[in-house]
């Protein structure tokens, strides 16, 4: 098998660590494979002269040139970044990608880069995921996308998009079994200390940073929600609490949020349920019961509902060791 042309698109403020996160890797995979064995051509791409990256690192970079795969960083995109003007500035780079699909190469996202697609016009019709925090984002910008925010990695017609920053290595991983075989791919991922069996980012999920209404009808009710988290959910009494009809409740709630207070209270329920399965070892049955469910069965299904994971399994990933920590 012919060596893979790998090309990694630099361009001004994008991560450093996602230009050579896979290249980094790859490189291992053909270390581990050794003489003989199909190889990976690497080059670090843009259609600019000089790219300064994030942490105002200077890239070293090559012409465009024809690759089979070109994989697209991601940047850091915080609060109160205006996102189009970030984009339009990198007009030569989206013209690239563009010009790359056109073409037959296979595209590849990491973490917000998918942003830089859906600017292309790559994501019209196609499945897409991008970083748990940014997802609705991407989804309000391209209503005619699919966006997975559960996925780790997702390709659909020759576009790959991957979840936030580690994800790369999923990537990689699976470029790896594909293109050298999975045994090379398993020992890749044992000599970096990379997870090779994750399925999802729904576990990593922390609502705390998504963002929520304001001051509003909705807001309000999330409050008294969580401020009474184990109460038995009851539709009529919170309606009456603010004064308004069940009916008016669910609408104005729904508008503001896309959700029901239900949908809320259970996800509140998890959020702290994950948070005592981190931190203490308390056992299931009595976080189930911390957090106003009877029955162990309908917690653990709700849960898994949620994160992707069981309680138990839940624990055995992210439990915190206090005794290790102090």
């Amino acid at each position: 098998m012919s060596a893979l042309r790998v090309g990694v698109l630099a361009y001004p403020g994008c991560y450093a660590s996602e230009v050579f996160g896979v290249p980094d890797l790859l490189t291992m995979a053909a270390r581990i494979a050794g003489p003989g064995h199909s190889d990976y051509e690497v080059s670090v791409i843009s259609p600019r002269r000089r790219v300064v990256s994030s942490g105002n690192v200077t890239l070293a970079v090559s012409p465009l040139r024809r690759v089979d795969v070109l994989v697209v960083p991601g940047f850091e995109l915080v609060t109160g970044t205006d996102l189009d003007t970030r984009l339009a500035a990198l007009g030569p780079e989206i013209a690239a990608i563009r010009a790359g699909a056109a073409a037959g190469t296979a595209i590849v996202s990491i973490c917000v880069g998918a942003f830089l697609l859906g600017h292309a016009g790559l994501l019209t019709g196609r499945q897409a995921t991008t970083a748990w925090l940014f997802a609705d984002e991407l989804a309000r910008r391209h209503p005619q996308a699919d966006v997975r925010s559960d996925r780790l990695v997702l390709t659909d017609g020759g576009i790959t998009t991957t979840a936030a920053f580690s994800a790369m290595y999923d990537f990689a991983l699976d470029l790896i079994a594909r293109h050298s075989g999975r045994e090379v791919a398993r020992t890749t991922a044992r000599v970096a200390l990379i997870d090779d069996a994750r399925m999802s980012q729904t576990p990593y999920v922390d609502a705390r940073l998504l963002p929520r209404p304001g001051n509003t009808f909705s807001r309000k009710v999330m409050r008294h929600l969580e401020q009474h988290l184990t109460a038995r959910y009851d539709l009529a009494g919170l309606a009456n609490t603010f004064h308004v009809s069940t009916r008016t409740l669910l609408r104005r709630f729904a508008n503001e949020t896309g959700s029901t207070p239900l949908e809320h209270l259970q996800s509140a329920r998890v959020r702290r349920a994950r948070h005592l399965l981190e931190t203490t070892d308390r056992t299931v049955t009595s976080v189930c019961a911390a957090v106003g469910y009877r029955d162990p069965g309908t917690f653990a299904a709700l849960f898994a509902k949620h994160t992707g994971q069981r309680p138990g399994d839940y624990r055995a990933t992210f439990h915190r060791d206090r005794s290790r920590i102090d």
